[in-house]
């Protein structure tokens, strides 16, 4: 398996585009099995143009790709100007099945998982990997996140959802020769495969783990017992002022959902947001369905806590780092992310760099991020989810 990721912020896109092409086919002895784009919305009336040229370099590479408000690779992430990123993987012994799919076409509910296996051309029993590129205006992405965990319950699932656009219609979503205004594209891969996944959602935790003793649907009223407000009564007035002031505008829930474990790591947690609240009558709601007895504790948010989590989560991965010529790596980071929090570009490029190696690195600043915690994939917010792309372990 060999990797190469390329990226250019040339004005003109058919530059842009050909210095990437140029870049690949120069590190790659054959044509690429797969080609992975991010193109930035400048380029956005010539979004149809793009499959045309990579085919005049590789009319035979399965491509998937997807408009990026900010595109990341070769260690560089490229934000609010031109920008395109392309990355070429040549995978001996791995099937990659590529697919389009529209919102219309999801089972319902009370479908089973082979009329998952038939929408996808891919059997439950390969354990595929998935990498989906979805756009936001067209598709319920967690629907179909839900539906898949439960086709493919063996599965990696990551991605990210297109941004750049803003309405429906104004995004694009490539797979091979067409370029799509809406739906969801991406490709399952199986054989010679893993994929390693590294969720970082930026957050430090602050109080006690607290059972939830009181819910309703996404309401919370119970913690321990004690109504939720006299909980955060308790936990503000041990804070230091600098966590005080971020308690005022960036406090978020984190949520165990894996009922098996009672003392949970930094990536045990499901980060989410708090949407609402009524202190009259002593109520929360948090941005996901809550169940009593669900583990819970509150975390905080800002550059240095997102900064400290990354690095965290990068070091408890460990890769062998002589087989780095073997892997490439992408990353879905939110829109939220990149020089807007940290002041500064390439922040979590670098810091990749520095902790895991020198791995070809792609991706593109999305408006959600699709990654597993623990055994469930969901889509995020405020997050840097990795996708480290390898060959199995002999």
């Amino acid at each position: 398996m060999k990797w190469s990721s390329k990226i250019s912020d040339a004005t003109d896109f058919e530059t842009a585009v050909r210095e990437c092409l140029t870049g690949i086919e120069a590190d790659l002895s054959v044509q690429p099995d797969i080609l992975i784009a991010f193109v930035s919305p400048d380029f956005e009336p010539s979004y149809p143009n793009l499959p045309c040229l990579i085919s005049e370099y590789f009319p035979e590479t399965i491509l998937i790709g997807c408009s990026g408000n900010g595109v990341i690779g070769n260690g560089m992430e490229i934000e609010h100007r031109a920008g395109i990123s392309l990355t070429g993987a040549e995978m001996p012994n791995v099937s990659i099945t590529p697919f389009h799919i529209n919102d219309i076409e999801l089972p319902d509910g009370d479908q089973g998982p082979e009329k998952w296996e038939s929408l996808f051309k891919v059997k439950n029993i390969s354990e595929p990997k998935f990498i989906i590129l979805a756009d936001p205006f067209s598709v319920e992405i967690q629907n179909l996140v839900n539906g898949m965990d439960y086709a493919f319950p063996n599965s990696t699932i990551i991605g990210g959802i297109a941004s750049g656009g803003s309405q429906q219609g104004t995004n694009a979503i490539y797979l091979n020769r067409d370029t799509f205004a809406g739906g969801v594209v991406g490709i399952a891969l199986h054989g010679d495969i893993e994929i390693d996944t590294i969720v970082a959602q930026g957050c430090k935790p602050i109080g006690t783990l607290m059972n939830i003793t009181e819910c309703e649907g996404n309401i919370l009223t119970g913690l321990d017992n004690n109504p939720p407000f006299e909980v955060l009564s308790g936990i503000y007035n041990n804070l230091s002022d600098s966590d005080q002031q971020l308690f005022q505008h960036s406090l978020f829930m984190g949520i165990v959902n894996d009922p098996f474990i009672d003392v949970p790591n930094n990536g045990d947690f499901l980060i989410r947001n708090i949407v609402g609240a009524n202190p009259e009558e002593g109520k929360i709601a948090i941005g996901e369905i809550l169940k009593e007895g669900q583990l819970v504790q509150f975390h905080l948010r800002d550059s240095d806590t997102s900064s400290e989590n990354l690095k965290i989560m990068l070091e408890d991965y460990k890769s062998d780092q002589e087989k780095n010529d073997q892997y490439g790596a992408l990353l879905f980071s939110c829109l939220g992310r990149g020089s807007y929090l940290y002041g500064k570009a390439n922040h979590d490029t670098n810091m990749f760099k520095d902790l895991i190696g020198e791995i070809p690195l792609t991706g593109f600043f999305c408006n959600g991020e699709i990654g597993p915690v623990g055994d469930t994939t969901y889509v995020h917010g405020y997050t840097s989810s990795f996708g480290i792309i390898k060959p199995k372990e002999k």
